[in-house]
Formats: structure tokens, C-alpha cells, sequence
């Protein structure tokens, strides 16, 4: 990521990476480029900051869709930090909240990521840190597409019925 757009913080082989207070159809597809190159860098698990983020579109949502397929493809764990109503709302409507794991604060995702609890909050029954639900189902044709983009429709139909 650009330092200036969206700084990295490394943890060891976990990844921080801030992103801007708006995320929309001007910067959405640099906030993917920015997380998927990221991604590119081998991280254990990717965070990604959102709490000063006020507004996110659908490019926002598709970037994020786009990194957790990338992470997935490569072994990776993401999780989001949400802070404002209106971000959890659009995750929460467009079934985003339910792909990747969410989290209050940076500091309960690096809870929740935790090597030596193998992925579990080192404070059992931790209702602040929502367990990553693992990858999606694949669709009918076992692909998503020649562009590896997921319709936002089908985000929420490929989480229905998990748990």
C-alpha cells in the first residue's frame, strides 16, 4: 500500500492496513490494488483498520470482497475492524459481515488471530470477536466467474444457513 492512501503496520507475519475515511467508486479500486498487493506480501492474517472509516460504497464492499478471496486463495485469515454504524450496516446488508470475521477494536482482531490460541479470542465466550466463518460455498458451477467477482446478491445467498 501506498503510505500516504493507507499505512501497513506489521506484526510479525500479521498484516494492519489502514484504510481512508470514504471508500467509494474514486478510490475503491486502489483500496483493493493497495490490500490485494498486500496479500501479495505473504501475511499470516491481514486486519483490516476500517475504524476511520464513516462511508463505504459498493467498490468499497467489492474491494473487500476481492481481498478475501485473494487471502483465502492464499491460506491467509482477514479480519475487519468496523467502528461506524454506517459501515456495519452496508457490510451487514450486503452479507459482507457474515464472509469475513469482524471485530470492534484492532486490538480484539489481533486478539482473535492469535497464534498460540490458533485462531480463538484468548477470552472464551468474547461476544466483541465474531469467528471468521471460512470460505464460501462454491456456486452451482463451482466458479465465480471469469472475474473472480462476487455479485453482492450472491454474498449473503452463499452465507445463508451457516452458522
Amino acid at each position: 500500500m501506498r503510505e500516504q492512501d493507507a499505512p501497513v503496520r506489521w506484526l510479525g507475519q500479521v498484516a494492519v492496513a489502514t484504510l481512508p475515511a470514504e471508500i467509494d467508486v474514486v478510490n475503491g479500486d486502489q483500496v483493493r490494488e493497495d490490500l490485494l498487493t498486500v496479500l501479495n506480501r505473504g501475511p499470516v492474517t491481514l486486519i483490516v483498520d476500517m475504524t476511520g472509516t464513516t462511508f463505504c460504497d459498493s467498490a468499497g464492499v467489492n474491494a473487500l470482497v476481492r481481498a478475501h478471496k485473494r487471502a483465502d486463495a492464499c491460506g491467509a485469515r482477514m479480519r475487519l475492524v468496523v467502528s461506524a454504524p454506517t459501515v456495519r450496516r452496508v457490510l451487514a446488508v450486503t452479507g459482507v459481515d457474515r464472509l469475513i470475521g469482524t471485530c470492534p477494536s484492532v486490538a480484539a482482531a489481533l486478539d482473535a488471530v492469535n497464534p498460540l490460541t490458533q485462531g480463538e479470542p484468548t477470552h472464551p465466550g468474547n461476544p466483541a470477536v465474531q469467528a471468521d466463518p471460512g470460505p464460501p460455498p462454491s456456486g452451482p458451477s463451482g466458479r465465480d466467474g471469469d472475474h473472480g467477482i462476487v455479485p453482492f446478491g450472491m454474498v449473503e445467498a452463499r452465507t445463508e444457513g451457516r452458522t
